[in-house]
């Protein structure tokens, strides 16, 4: 059954290793007939949440027009959200964070937004698989609280440098994620 897939990515580097993961991701979900759209958060203008509770009074997900509300009709109209990014600092990269907190909208709107998938893609410059928890604890409690499911997750650690991830089997894992949706 094809599916439509959100794919929220986190890292301002187009040639680094979690892009490289997410080209594989999507890759093989569109190979085996899900829709995706993929949604470049450092690329875009979001601010944080700024807590207002007024979310959908204007028509739009956000009072605080940004390009969070270009994205909050497919994340709506989504059976799968997939986080993708690098660990920054041991923890969620800003550029995807304001994302994450900007979900806060369709809750406080009132919509429905769980039955559905969720998967996580991460790397992290150190070896140490316990610095990947930074990304993945507040992605596996934010499935929870969504009362999303989640169907995967692909954390490489040891990967740097842009290309590093071709050292590891990050991008088949990444592939390989498409067959649990």
């Amino acid at each position: 059954m094809s599916k439509k897939i959100v794919v929220i990515t986190g890292s301002p580097r187009k040639n680094g290793n979690s892009f490289a993961m997410t080209d594989a991701f999507i890759k093989s979900a569109e190979e085996k007939g899900h829709t995706v759209t993929r949604f470049d958060a450092a690329m875009k203008k979001i601010n944080g949440c700024r807590a207002c509770e007024t979310c959908y009074s204007t028509g739009k997900a956000c009072s605080f027009d940004d390009e969070f509300n270009t994205l909050a009709p497919s994340i709506l109209e989504s059976d799968v959200i997939v986080f993708t990014m690098p660990v920054y600092w041991y923890s969620i990269p800003a550029q995807i964070k304001c994302v994450i907190d900007r979900v806060f909208s369709m809750v406080v709107g009132g919509k429905d937004i769980s039955g559905k998938e969720c998967a996580l893609i991460a790397c992290c410059e150190e070896n140490d698989m316990t610095v990947l928890d930074g990304v993945r604890i507040p992605i596996e409690r934010t499935a929870a609280l969504n009362k999303w499911k989640m169907v995967g997750e692909v954390l490489i650690p040891g990967v740097l440098n842009a290309g590093d991830i071709e050292k590891t089997d990050g991008c088949k894992q990444a592939a390989d994620l498409a067959d649990k949706i």
